[in-house]
């Protein structure tokens, strides 16, 4: 599918909407749902099936250009084979006229999209982990989402109901004015809309093409260096020496005692077991419906908190650096994984990339993820080689500053923004980019070892390891990366 490509001095952005569906539009919705969950498995198995019939006639020993021809994949292919299958395939006979030509085309599309993520992946194309092979989702575990491309879909105009092809018209939970304003006043156009089951409630999202005047932010002179933590959920220094901090709301470990009796309470109930095709009870579903209202209390209280932080942010400072944050590895540590998961590290990146970028026009800068923020002095630069992370207090060597470990770390990522342009402003024209600032490297060796001293001092001979680090750096050799 072509990616849109918005006009000059449009964007695109999503307006999301909670629903109020009854019980027949519920079921219509899951109904959309399932469609596209079952055209999906049929994409995935269809193209697949020639995969493992290649590979059993290879196994009798016959010729490539005997083989059973390769299935393509794309999403015209696949929506033309699957108008040729609907008919009789014994999967879709009888139900399949019941829902939108929209929801079919959703699990086709999403296939296309899974196969060519697998090809660019297995041919090094990709950036990111390794992408297998696109699997069949299963009815228990699949999100129900189906989106809305044609057809009838509007924004009513009473600002309480809107109107999806086949689904017709629902009401909707809270107002749709933001959006309804801007369509009536033509600066606004629907191009999509997504309808989308989590956290207990249906919701619509409209993705809309519209017309943005970018705001100018606060200090547009000022960088601001943000170092993400446990405690501390951000510490932000600028380039003025200014510091302040955000504490972690922490919404998971406040919930932890409901929650813990909550799961109390529906671990004592006659649950469902699929190896005896025991149903659950009635108490059951009441108990499991209560405790998951206090996971989805969680989820939209730390989603409130991080947009409130990031658009305070993007507001006010005209350079943001940030840190490349292994988070994957992080969360590998078992005694830091549940507070690491409650922070969300990741999505308080994502959400300044495209609020600083798209609102306000101002820049994000990541730091280099082996670039020692918190080792580097902010007063003198000098270089610590180790430092544990239960000594929260950095102390110089060289200068003997004392300074708490976040803030000296928020500091140095604040002077990042400097090293890039020379000054710190946001869109300088004699920006030049720095590979290394600081001497930034994967290792922070402050002194020399022994037959390291010794090499050199024979004649300047690199040692295997110091060959191997100078390759390494040479493939790292950006510290900083401009968004």
């Amino acid at each position: 599918m072509k990616k849109f490509q918005p006009q000059p001095g449009f964007v695109v952005q999503a307006y999301r909407f909670a629903l109020d569906p009854n019980a027949a539009q519920e079921h219509a919705l899951r109904s959309h749902c399932g469609a596209a969950r079952a055209a999906y498995n049929w994409a995935v198995g269809w193209v697949e099936a020639s995969w493992w019939q290649r590979r059993a006639e290879a196994s009798y020993g016959v010729p490539e250009e005997a083989l059973t021809p390769w299935r393509p994949w794309s999403l015209p292919a696949l929506r033309k084979a699957f108008n040729e299958a609907k008919h009789t395939d014994p999967r879709f006979c009888g139900w399949w006229e019941d829902n939108s030509k929209e929801a079919y085309s959703t699990g086709l599309a999403n296939a296309a999209a899974a196969f060519d993520n697998y090809a660019k992946s297995k041919r090094g194309a990709r950036k990111g982990r390794a992408v297998g092979m696109p699997r069949f989702k299963s009815k228990r575990k699949a999100r129900l989402a189906c989106r809305f491309t044609t057809g009838t879909i509007r924004v009513d105009t009473d600002g309480r109901h809107v109107t999806l092809p086949r689904l017709g018209t629902l009401r909707v939970h809270e107002p749709t004015g933001k959006l309804l304003d801007r369509v009536q006043a033509g600066t606004a156009r629907i191009l999509s809309a997504t309808v989308r089951h989590e956290r207990g409630r249906w919701f619509v999202s409209f993705q809309t093409e519209v017309k943005r005047d970018v705001v100018r932010v606060t200090r547009p002179d000022t960088a601001v260096g943000i170092d993400l933590g446990i405690k501390t959920l951000a510490v932000m220094a600028d380039n003025t020496g200014e510091i302040r901090s955000a504490p972690n709301p922490g919404h998971y470990d406040r919930a932890r005692k409901q929650l813990r009796r909550a799961s109390r309470v529906v671990s004592r109930r006659q649950g469902p077991d699929r190896r005896t095709g025991q149903q659950p009870s009635r108490r059951w579903e009441k108990a499991n419906a209560q405790r998951n209202k206090v996971h989805h209390r969680v989820a939209n209280l730390r989603e409130d908190a991080l947009h409130k932080l990031t658009t305070a942010v993007a507001a006010e400072y005209g350079t943001v650096v940030v840190e490349d944050l292994n988070v994957t590895g992080m969360l590998k540590n078992r005694r830091l994984a549940r507070r690491i998961a409650d922070a969300g590290f990741g999505e308080i990146r994502r959400q300044l990339d495209y609020k600083t970028r798209q609102r306000h026009a101002t820049r994000t800068i990541v730091a280099n993820r082996w670039y020692p923020s918190s080792k580097t002095c902010s007063g003198c630069g000098a270089v610590k080689a180790k430092l544990p992370l239960h000594i929260r207090t950095y102390e110089c060597d060289a200068c003997h500053l004392v300074l708490d470990r976040d803030d000296n770390a928020a500091l140095n990522l604040a002077a990042l923004a400097a090293a890039l342009t020379g000054t710190g402003v946001a869109g300088d024209p004699d920006a030049v980019k720095a590979s290394k600032p600081r001497g930034a490297d994967q290792k922070t060796r402050a002194t020399r070892t022994r037959r390291e001293a010794s090499a050199g001092r024979a004649g300047g001979a690199t040692l295997p390891h110091q060959r191997r680090e100078e390759a390494r750096d040479r493939t790292h050799a950006g510290a900083l990366t401009l968004w």
